[in-house]
């Protein structure tokens, strides 16, 4: 699996090391407000969740957002391909900025034109797609501003915090793209 660099920031391999950020992102009331997240993480689950995802594609592995801070590489996130389809060509693609001091950066912005230059030109995806929930007006901005475009939404699908919430789709096609 390649690193994917741009000047500011790299998408890399999610490695073992990984998963102290990502169980401190992950047990983040505020970071995973938007996310598909029903319960808090332990140790021993967030380590099954990594073994697993080494067991599936290569596509599917989660990446660490990382960007370049004093010379140095600092995750702030992860990103990967979900629900990979090699005949239609597909995949959904999730993102987490996990350090909330870098939010409002355009670093989720960054990462999702990255990942989708990554799938349509090294991975020969046709369509790339996401589901984003009702409030999360932070990221639908993102991922307009990476191209996405609103599909559609299927109403009240989400259910949290006692109600049920409205779940926007959107995606983004190889022909959207202009490189």
């Amino acid at each position: 699996m390649p690193v994917i660099i741009s000047e500011r920031m790299r998408l890399r391999a999610a490695e073992r090391v990984d998963i102290p950020n990502f169980l401190k992102w992950i047990n983040d009331p505020e970071v995973v407000e938007f996310l598909e997240q029903f319960a808090a993480y332990n140790r021993d689950m967030e380590e099954a969740w990594f073994d697993n995802m080494l067991k599936g594609s290569a596509i599917e592995h989660a990446r660490v957002i990382e960007i370049r801070q004093d010379g140095e590489w600092i995750p702030i996130g992860n990103i990967s391909f979900m629900k990979y389809h090699q005949f239609n060509r597909s995949a959904e693609i999730g993102i987490m900025i996990g350090e909330k001091d870098q939010w409002n950066k355009g670093y989720g912005t960054e990462a999702m034109r990255l990942m989708c230059d990554y799938g349509f030109n090294t991975l020969n995806l046709h369509r790339i797609f996401l589901r984003v929930f009702e409030g999360n007006e932070r990221g639908k901005q993102a991922y307009k501003k990476a191209g996405f475009i609103h599909e559609g939404t299927m109403r009240q699908a989400h259910f949290r915090d006692g109600r049920y919430w409205d779940v926007d789709l959107m995606s983004i096609l190889k022909t959207d793209k202009k490189d």
